[in-house]
């Protein structure tokens, strides 16, 4: 794996691309092993959106999502992502993400690696390539390393642990981070009536009271601009403006956390409610930590 620093994702500030991203997004999708189409639906439009797709809320999963990263942020300003989640049934998962990346300078053995992915996402204004590596866990061995019952190196493989040391600052070893969540989200996936691909549909709900409900849609890179155009269509026939956002997922609940931790740290919160030392044992169960 190369040492590079990527470059940065576009920034344009319109929904339509210059022709040179445009070009460069052609560059990327020669390397990329798929494509995932995003929208940010705007607070307005959000009751429409629902309606309008036909899928009900009641069917979505919930989910918990943790992140772990520096008090300061260190790992996400050097392009990489750890995270684990919880899912109903006792299961979970968890990534370690490069992003943005040049796939052609990514190590071509990683390509025949189970788990790992290089993905295009797509958005209004802009587009971002990364390259993760995927794992599966149990929703409890999530909670016992957020706890501090076990050490985060336990939660992933070899393999990702490897991709992490190739990928993270040397200074920042994988148990030197520390959890920020968990975040509360619910999770639907629909087909819309007249279209052939299935849609993910997440609503992140956040402790401060604000939310993020995102619409994507997967793909094959050789198929990427006509699912773009399909997609499209599809959100204006559901009246869902295309519309650039500054929010995302990952920092969004980064930034709340961080200052969550800083509130910690400064002792502006009871002691009870202090993050575990590394060993400590609470006396809650799973449920507690739910947001």
């Amino acid at each position: 794996m190369n040492a590079h620093k990527p470059p940065k994702p576009s920034s344009a500030k319109s929904p339509r691309m210059s022709g040179e991203e445009t070009l460069e997004m052609f560059e990327l999708l020669k390397g990329a092993t798929s494509v995932e189409l995003k929208l940010v639906v705007p607070d307005a439009s959000r009751r429409a959106a629902v309606k309008r797709l036909g899928f009900d809320p009641v069917d979505a999963e919930p989910r918990q999502a943790y992140f772990f990263d520096t008090p300061d942020l260190a790992l996400n300003k050097a392009g990489v992502v750890v995270r684990a989640r919880r899912r109903q049934g006792g299961r979970g998962d968890t990534v370690v993400k490069l992003r943005p990346v040049v796939p052609a300078t990514l190590d071509p053995e990683l390509r025949k690696a189970a788990g790992f992915k290089i993905e295009l996402d797509a958005m209004p204004g802009g587009y971002v390539c990364s390259a993760s590596y995927k794992g599966a866990c149990t929703a409890q061995e999530v909670f016992d390393v957020t706890e501090g019952e076990a050490p985060l190196e336990s939660l992933f493989s070899k393999e990702q642990r490897a991709f992490y040391a190739a990928n993270a600052p040397k200074e920042i070893p994988m148990n030197a981070l520390v959890p920020l969540g968990p975040t509360f989200l619910l999770r639907f996936k629909h087909q819309p009536k007249r279209f052939d691909r299935r849609l993910t549909i997440e609503l992140w709900l956040y402790p401060d009271g604000s939310r993020i409900f995102e619409i994507s849609t997967k793909c094959g890179t050789e198929e990427a601009f006509q699912m773009g155009v399909e997609f499209r269509a599809l959100m204006a026939k559901c009246g869902i403006p295309l519309v650039e956002s500054q929010e995302t997922k990952t920092n969004s609940a980064l930034a709340f956390f961080r200052k969550d931790l800083i509130s910690e740290q400064a002792g502006n919160r009871p002691a009870a409610s202090l993050r575990p030392r590394p060993g400590a044992r609470r006396r809650h169960g799973p449920g507690a930590a739910m947001v």
